[in-house]
Formats: C-alpha cells, structure tokens, sequence
C-alpha cells in the first residue's frame, strides 16, 4: 500500500495499550490494525445508512402508491401550470 493521505491520531495510553494488544494477536503492526478497524466500521455504517427500512404497514402503502396512477395534488399542478408559462419550447 502506497501512503497516498496522512490521517493523524491522538489517544491516551490506555487506548493505546489496548489497541497494541490487539494489533499483536493479529500479528500486525498498530497503524495497520487501526487502519482495518476503522474501514471495516466505515463500511459497516455506511452500508446500514444506505439502506432504507419499512415497517410492513408502511411498505404496504409505499407498494400501494406504486401500483395506482399518479395524479398531482393541487400544489404541483400549479408549478406545472407556472413552469409552462415561464418555459419556452423550441
């Protein structure tokens, strides 16, 4: 691995113990250690936030709005009124 970015790290000596510990049963070195941990955490988040949960009452009404035809409400039916009146067409 090339050092392409430097990220620097400041931890008490307790922190530091415990992730040394660690980084020797894994036979690496500390900033290897830290640097796995924090981008499998990192990806772990950043999957789960990726991700969108719903209820079964909530998807029932998300697959319900799929399946009937769309029909706007009076708000965008008057910004597509609006929008038709300031656009040109070529």
């Amino acid at each position: 691995m090339t050092a392409a970015a430097r990220f620097d790290l400041k931890m008490d000596a307790e922190e530091k113990d415990v992730i040394a510990k660690a980084a020797s049963l894994m036979g690496t070195t500390m900033a290897a250690f830290v640097r796995a941990a924090a981008k499998e955490k990192a990806q772990q988040m950043l999957e789960r936030e990726s991700r969108v949960t719903l209820s079964r009452k909530d998807f029932a009404a998300f697959a319900a709005a799929l399946d009937t035809a769309f029909q706007p409400n009076p708000a965008l039916q008057n910004a597509l009124t609006q929008a038709r009146k300031k656009v040109r067409r070529a």
